[in-house]
């Protein structure tokens, strides 16, 4: 038995999670998000539990198990919490900021680079090189950040470009000098 998947989700106040079908709906006070379950799990609310079951021991079943408990479970946390992720620019000359919604990168390219978030997502500017990525589905935060890291990922030698906050970059050396 999956020990992710058999643990029961508490459902918090506030939070409505009805399934029809296939379809798993759940709305809190921060939006509304829908998950469609792969065939051989079954998902069943009971008394302000999410419980999620597979019929058989095959490996379709056992792999999945898991995942739709913590796909669902996201979006209970998302819908009450959250996400966010931040990023930071590191460089000399490398700098954000904000423009309305969007976001003006200055990253040593010859044009400013304008990003404009995806549906659902919000972008926030701290000082000149900090930048928050948040929004209620987990999987749409972690896309935007990853898509605005890759514009300049940090390169090995001097550490300049967009990471990841906290991201540690492993520097190598130069060139040996004679």
């Amino acid at each position: 038995m999956s020990r992710i998947g058999r643990l029961p989700i508490d459902v918090p106040a506030g939070v409505t999670v009805s399934v029809d079908g296939r379809e798993v709906a759940v709305k809190g006070p921060k939006g509304e998000l829908t998950l469609t379950v792969a065939s051989p799990i079954e998902v069943s609310v009971e008394e302000n539990q999410v419980l999620v079951t597979r019929p058989d021991d095959e490996r379709e079943s056992r792999s999945l198990h898991g995942l739709t408990r913590t796909l669902i479970n996201n979006n209970i946390i998302g819908v009450t919490q959250g996400y966010s992720k931040g990023l930071e620019v590191v460089g000399t000359g490398y700098r954000v900021q904000q423009k309305g919604s969007s976001v003006e990168f200055a990253l040593g390219f010859s044009h400013p680079v304008l990003i404009d978030p995806p549906a659902g997502i919000t972008l926030t500017v701290e000082g000149t090189n900090k930048l928050t990525v948040s929004g209620i589905d987990k999987q749409a935060v972690g896309e935007a950040a990853a898509n605005i890291r890759k514009i300049r990922k940090p390169e090995p030698y001097k550490g300049k470009g967009v990471r990841y906050a906290g991201e540690v970059v492993r520097r190598k050396a130069g060139k040996a000098g004679k």
